[in-house]
């Protein structure tokens, strides 16, 4: 089949005299198992990680949509050592704007670039290519690591993206992985995590479902809750920079948080959290208040979402200081300044650079999320730009908020049933 001028332009760097280049080479395979036993070890001593390996008995090799859900930094990896082959996974456009080393992720390994805060049509004419040339696809619909340890909110365009590709979906089960490494953590707890595909639903099953029916599926078989004292999970420092997610105190409202070792607590009450290796939360003050993030963390969005932000006033919200840099999507990233100040207000983020202010108003904005542990990306007028704070930068308060303003007025987001004016960006 030949290629559309839309895949063309979504190759970018692919392109030469003209013609499209494969996105499959037989180069995948080849680091694939070179590099498996490194991954397997890597995996067992660092995630405490077993990994069932996916077998079909008597039948022949296919291709495969892969659907994982998405726990730690490394699910991409534990994907591979499950499959035999060459795997392309769907991973975000963030990761191609580091030049050189981008290039040799591209060369080595080339993954499908998406926009993770946008409908991406690129996105999906490249996975179509990849399905035509013999390639196996991987993505986590989540589009986002949780915060929380319950699978986050998938977008009902997987649907589509399934119908469009027409291969058997192999549902591929991460558990343990918030105990383990939560996204909001720079360290891995020594404790033990398993994956592998639980279920393979073939193309007759869901070419006979509705749409609404194949999606309620994905989103059941991708489901994790891991808000359980299932386990042990044990650091010294397994609190460490829980206020990169956690803004909002039970005693005093909108706040800091600051974090040392096993212990999280409010910089305007002192009200204080033991984190333990459960991962349930001892109060010091003996109340029963959350029992696990997730709870503090479902309890923070009820709150946000019951500020209306007109009534808050002139006055800045939370204030940062971080690195504010100007993005060429899939190219490079560009430093403005290393230390820029940022400042949430109701109705807008502004950026004062040494050079100039810069003023995102969140009815301009296009959209904004939360990238990695303390990153943030924003869209407005065609331009990219992304914030990186330092270790206890909270991405997650500047999108919320944004999130909350567009909800009252412009009536978009959904909470995770598709229901009311709820969703904050995850």
């Amino acid at each position: 089949m030949r290629d559309t001028a839309g895949e063309r332009s979504a190759a970018g760097t692919r392109r030469s005299s003209g013609k499209s280049k494969r996105w499959t080479h037989p180069r995948h395979v080849i680091v694939r198992n070179l590099f498996y036993p490194f991954f397997w070890l890597y995996a067992r001593i660092v995630y405490g990680m077993r990994v069932r390996k996916f077998r079909e008995p008597g039948k022949p090799k296919r291709q495969f949509l892969i659907l994982f859900n998405h726990q730690t930094s490394f699910d991409q990896f534990f994907v591979g050592l499950a499959f035999k082959g060459a795997v392309y996974y769907v991973a975000s456009e963030d990761i191609f704007s580091n030049g050189f080393l981008s290039s040799l992720l591209r060369y080595y390994v080339a993954p499908i670039p998406i926009n993770k805060t946008a409908a991406d049509m690129r996105a999906i004419i490249n996975c179509m290519k990849v399905a035509r040339e013999g390639g196996t696809i991987a993505l986590a619909p989540e589009g986002n690591r949780t915060y929380s340890g319950r699978t986050c909110y998938i977008k009902p365009s997987v649907v589509s993206l399934v119908r469009k590709i027409g291969f058997p979906v192999a549902f591929f089960r991460i558990e343990g992985g918030y105990g383990v490494q939560p996204r909001w953590s720079n360290v891995n707890r020594r404790g033990r995590m398993t994956a592998g595909v639980s279920r393979v639903l073939e193309p007759e099953e869901y070419s006979g479902m509705s749409d609404d029916e194949l999606y309620r599926l994905i989103c059941s078989e991708l489901y994790v809750d891991e808000a359980r004292a299932d386990g042990r999970f044990v650091h010294k420092k397994s609190a460490e920079y829980l206020e990169r997610v956690i803004y909002v105190c039970p005693n005093c409202g909108l706040s800091d948080f600051e974090s040392r070792g096993e212990y999280i607590g409010c910089r305007k009450c002192g009200l204080t959290a033991f984190y333990s290796p459960t991962k349930e939360l001892v109060w010091q003050d003996g109340s029963n208040r959350f029992r696990f993030v997730a709870d503090w963390y479902d309890w923070q969005e009820r709150y946000i979402n019951s500020l209306d932000p007109d009534s808050l006033g002139p006055d800045p919200i939370f204030s940062d200081t971080a690195g504010f840099y100007g993005i060429a999507i899939a190219k490079s990233r560009r430093l403005i300044d290393r230390n820029a100040k940022l400042t949430l207000y109701a109705d807008r983020i502004e950026v004062e650079t040494k050079e100039e202010k810069l003023t995102f108003s969140f009815s301009d904005i296009g959209s904004i999320a939360a990238l990695g542990r303390n990153k943030m990306n924003i869209r407005m007028g065609g331009k990219v730009w992304q914030v990186k704070g330092n270790v206890r930068f909270n991405p997650l308060r500047y999108m919320n908020f944004c999130y909350r303003y567009k909800n009252k007025h412009e009536s978009t987001g959904k909470d995770n049933n598709g229901n009311g004016n709820k969703f904050l960006g995850l």
